[in-house]
């Protein structure tokens, strides 16, 4: 495919559940994200059950062969955590990844949070445009980290 955006059209976006090609996305994260490569199919299969919202992108011209994936943990009305996101490599530069950002940040489930929270060593390109920022007050911050 090229990468001229001359596809991008042939790109759907979708939040249905039933649409999701879990064994492809859970292959995709596992093969080419460093954080993921610990990760259980079972531990993925969960996390996307019981996630807020997920986007699926599909590609209309190759039998809705997933192109890209993220989800959102949420309360739905104080907290929301996005990850998981990956545009497969043959559709990117086509704008993928800031349509799925679109569709993420104006998800009904997810307006007045009052925190909407990401990691990334890379892509902060990616969100800041959205509203993305360091956080301001990381020294009040704790975590337990298993990864």
């Amino acid at each position: 495919m090229s990468r001229d955006g001359g596809n991008a059209d042939r790109i759907v976006l979708s939040t249905e559940r039933n649409r999701l090609d879990l064994a492809y996305a859970y292959r995709y994260l596992h093969e080419h994200m460093y954080w993921a490569k610990e990760l259980t199919f079972e531990a993925f299969e969960r996390a996307v059950a019981h996630s807020a919202v997920v986007v699926g992108a599909y590609d209309s011209s190759a039998d809705g062969r997933m192109a890209g994936f993220a989800r959102v943990v949420s309360d739905r009305a104080t907290f929301a955590y996005l990850t998981d996101v990956f545009v497969v490599a043959e559709y990117r530069g086509q704008g993928l990844s800031k349509r799925m950002m679109r569709q993420i940040v104006d998800h009904p489930d997810l307006q007045g949070l009052r925190r909407f929270l990401l990691v990334t060593e890379d892509a902060q390109g990616l969100y800041a445009p959205f509203g993305f920022e360091p956080l301001k007050d990381a020294e009040h911050w704790m975590q337990i980290f298993n990864g």
